[in-house]
């Protein structure tokens, strides 16, 4: 695959992650409605009502969630400018770059959405990496990703990881239950003071971003992906 800058920043930046930038082939794929071109080198800052307090947040109670003033602000920034800003989700950040279906849906302004954003380390201490999978391995053997087949499958499995934490509503109510991208139903409640993604109490350490299109909600681990 074509890198893009970005993605050789976050590889640089962490080291210990580097090796997790999968090499796929460069495929274009046609702009959603709503859409806009991305321009990664000349963003517009967030600032002023666009975003909310950059700092890390919890999500909402149900009570303001109800209250439609509560939502995601309006503006020119949309999720595609804000996700890679973030040094501790960088590598998650990376890998939507390269599915198209998540790419698209981002940069959409029309269409709202709920990120779940691994940090880096709970990407990086995965047994296997995000486009392997076990079952291959047994199958097909260590070549498994080797060529251009093994290029499809390692494609179609960090899809399927993407997928997963990609929450295609906001704001997100309280054990509100929705498909992810992925087809996974996913909901989210308060227990003990912490906010947890479920199923499997995955632990949100805030939200990092509200902006036109959704929120960007910072996870301690990988939602069920397999």
């Amino acid at each position: 695959m074509k890198r893009t800058a970005f993605v050789a920043l976050a590889a640089l930046a962490l080291t210990s992650s580097a090796q997790l930038i999968p090499f796929f082939t460069d495929r274009k794929q046609p702009a959603a409605p709503g859409a806009r071109t991305p321009d990664r080198l000349n963003q517009k800052p967030m600032a002023g009502n666009q975003l909310n307090n950059p700092g890390i947040q919890l999500p909402p109670s149900n009570t303001d969630n109800d209250n439609p003033s509560s939502g995601p602000p309006t503006g020119d920034v949309i999720l595609s400018d804000v996700l890679g800003t973030q040094p501790s989700i960088q590598i998650f950040a990376g890998f939507t770059l390269d599915i198209p279906s998540v790419s698209s849906r981002l940069n959409n302004g029309n269409q709202n959405t709920t990120v779940l954003a691994p940090l880096n380390r709970a990407i990086t201490s995965l047994p296997r990496k995000p486009w392997e999978d076990a079952r291959e391995y047994a199958a097909l053997g260590a070549e498994a990703y080797s060529g251009s087949e093994g290029e499809d499958r390692a494609q179609r499995n960090l899809r399927r990881f993407a997928e997963a934490h990609i929450v295609p509503v906001s704001p997100w109510k309280e054990g509100e239950k929705v498909q992810s991208l992925g087809g996974g139903t996913v909901w989210w409640e308060k227990r003990d003071g912490k906010t947890l993604v479920m199923p499997g109490s995955v632990e949100v350490e805030g939200v990092v971003s509200r902006v036109a299109n959704g929120e960007v909600w910072v996870v301690k681990e990988v939602v069920n992906y397999t």
